[in-house]
């Protein structure tokens, strides 16, 4: 996985009952775009840093891929 500051985490619900999320990257923390990243979710505003799993997905400004 590799991501860049700016661009967006979408984090599929894991369980029934629990939502995508999206969140903003706004740190790299890894090297070479690496994990972890700190984020920020859209729908809260929380901050947290993440090293995300294979329930991730990495979305670059213009893409327009549906995820996984």
């Amino acid at each position: 996985m590799e991501a860049k500051k700016g661009d967006s985490l979408l984090v599929h619900g894991r369980t029934v009952g629990h939502h995508d999320r999206m969140a903003k990257i706004v740190e790299v923390m890894g090297d070479h775009g690496e994990p972890p990243y700190r984020i920020r979710f859209e729908d809260d505003g929380k901050e947290c840093v993440v090293s995300p799993g294979p329930d991730a997905v990495v979305r670059h400004p213009g893409d327009t891929s549906p995820g996984r």
